[in-house]
């Protein structure tokens, strides 16, 4: 009855205590995260009204169904 237990206690301090290679590496998503960004913000400043243009083409094409 005991054996279980242990085990049991013995897999749940590996889980929180162990490394957990599924989780990646937080502090790089982060960072291109916040380069995809500024990289969108930079084009954005640039092209505004080129792009604003091609979505309102894009939306008015489409014809309901």
């Amino acid at each position: 009855m005991l054996a279980p237990l242990l085990l049991l206690q013995a897999l749940l301090v590996d889980r929180v205590t162990g490394e957990d290679r599924e989780r990646g590496d937080v502090p790089g998503w982060v960072l291109i995260t916040l380069m995809t960004a500024g990289i969108v913000a930079i084009i954005w400043g640039f092209a505004e009204d080129r792009l604003l243009q091609i979505v309102t083409d894009a939306l008015e094409s489409v014809t309901p169904a």
